[in-house]
């Protein structure tokens, strides 16, 4: 385990959400980047911790956002992290749900027929 005081911190830059507030109109918030996510069609941002060290969340609903500007040390960098991310989440969805192919052949079924009476006693 690494001491925590020997730790390097490394500047992963800032990220300013301006989104609309029900009570306050249009905000602008700057927050580290590592404060900040978009996920399941919302920008959870970290606004501040609780007594017990755990991280208190805003989550935004995506159409409540103007736009998110993030600084990023290389552009590349963040574009290969993005696409690390759709990949590993595409994995772990396959997995999940089963996708055709590679399993047994199904065999088809048979409809069941069920005869109806008319009212006249005829079958139909």
């Amino acid at each position: 385990m690494v001491d925590e005081d020997l730790e390097l911190e490394r500047d992963l830059g800032e990220a300013t959400i301006v989104y609309e507030e029900p009570d306050e109109g249009t905000v602008r918030k700057t927050v580290p980047n590592e404060h900040i996510a978009y996920f399941q069609d919302h920008w959870i941002i970290k606004t501040d911790e609780d007594e017990e060290g755990h991280d208190i969340v805003r989550r935004i609903p995506s159409r409540r956002v103007h736009y998110v500007e993030r600084s990023v040390e290389q552009f590349e960098e963040e574009v290969e992290t993005l696409i690390d991310r759709v990949q590993s989440f595409a994995s772990e969805l396959g997995t999940k749900i089963p996708v055709g192919g590679g399993g047994k052949e199904r065999e088809p079924v048979e409809p069941h027929r069920i005869d109806v009476e008319r009212e006249d006693g005829d079958e139909q």
